[in-house]
């Protein structure tokens, strides 16, 4: 669902390029560029209200696709990874062996004062 909606979106986005650069502005513009000079095709008033109403339903899909991109991107993070990994069992605190001397032999378990100098 979210591919067919950036599609739609990228869609829009490169229509509403090109329709804004279609449109007349105060200087010189791109819509007579490609021979929207000539207003009898589309009526007396010229391509203006024709171009707006199509700008204008563009803009909406836009902010519709736009909010809608957003909120589910917001919505993906409800998951874990983790959810289908198995728990891993706690190791049981079981006592390390240490080897102590033997009881038989006389070894001193620190050094004593004596010994030392």
């Amino acid at each position: 669902m979210s591919t067919l909606l950036t599609i739609i979106h990228i869609a829009v986005c490169l229509f509403l390029v090109v329709i804004v650069l279609l449109q007349h502005g105060k200087g010189a513009s791109m819509g007579a560029a490609f021979g929207g000079s000539s207003q009898t095709v589309f009526g007396t008033e010229g391509p203006l209200p024709l171009l707006n109403k199509i700008t204008t339903w563009a803009a909406v899909v836009f902010m519709l696709t736009s909010i809608s991109l957003a909120y589910m991107s917001t919505r993906v993070g409800d998951g874990s990874v983790m959810k289908e990994v198995a728990p891993i069992a706690e190791p049981q605190s079981a006592p390390i062996p240490i080897p102590l001397p033997s009881a038989d032999k006389d070894v001193p378990m620190a050094p004593s004062p004596a010994q030392g100098k």
